[in-house]
């Protein structure tokens, strides 16, 4: 493990996958970003599957993400992650179903916590009870999760500080990480890694989709 979070490349936009995605993963597979995702919306399923097995030709770490709310949809999303081979499944609201079809599949599972809404997704609630609610999962067994923290309604930076603090697991801070400064926070939180979608597309760090990531791998490593 890296002494410094690691970035998650993601393939998205407004929390959906990018039509062009295999061809914009051609032009940065040889960038500084070993972990490679994105979303269960946005490709067709044999896409998926082409890709993902792609990324792992090429020596990358794979997630899907999977922004559902019912048990249902949560459970074709890990479904999804078992067939395209990923090694970890991040999002999906927690279920019992889930957590044990990941078990039993060999996949990392790092639900939601909190209250969340819509997509993009919004996260609500309070600090302490992200906290409780994340180390009564440990207890059942997930591996890790998938912190919404910069689409808090609260205070974020104040969110992610002190739930990396207080939940002794991987936790992935996903989405809307788009700034220098919030890099700074994200380092200062230092959790086992954070993503970047929507920032890259949006050129928030200046210069080809390669040198971005390559930018924020050298910066969050400094």
């Amino acid at each position: 493990m890296a002494g410094y979070p690691e970035l998650v490349v993601m393939l998205t936009h407004n929390d959906r996958t990018v039509a062009d995605a295999a061809e914009i993963f051609e032009s940065c597979k040889n960038s500084k970003a070993k972990f490679w995702g994105f979303k269960e919306e946005g490709l067709a399923l044999k896409d998926m599957k082409k890709l993902f097995r792609y990324m792992k030709e090429c020596g990358k770490t794979t997630f899907l993400e999977v922004v559902a709310y019912t048990e249902a949809e949560c459970l074709e999303g890990a479904k999804m992650g078992v067939e395209c081979g990923v090694d970890y499944l991040m999002g999906t609201m927690y279920f019992d179903s889930i957590n044990e079809y990941c078990k039993a599949h060999h996949l990392k599972y790092m639900p939601f916590v909190g209250k969340i809404t819509g997509r993009p997704s919004i996260l609500e609630g309070t600090i302490e009870g992200m906290i409780d609610e994340a180390n009564n999962l440990l207890k059942k067994g997930v591996y890790g999760f998938d912190l919404l923290g910069y689409r808090y309604t609260g205070d974020a930076a104040a969110l992610n500080e002190a739930f990396v603090a207080g939940v002794d697991a991987p936790v992935c801070l996903a989405g809307s990480v788009n700034s220098y400064q919030r890099l700074d926070e994200v380092k200062r939180a230092n959790p086992w890694a954070f993503t970047i979608g929507g920032a890259f597309f949006e050129n928030q760090f200046d210069g080809t989709f390669a040198e971005q990531i390559d930018k924020v791998c050298g910066y969050i490593a400094k």
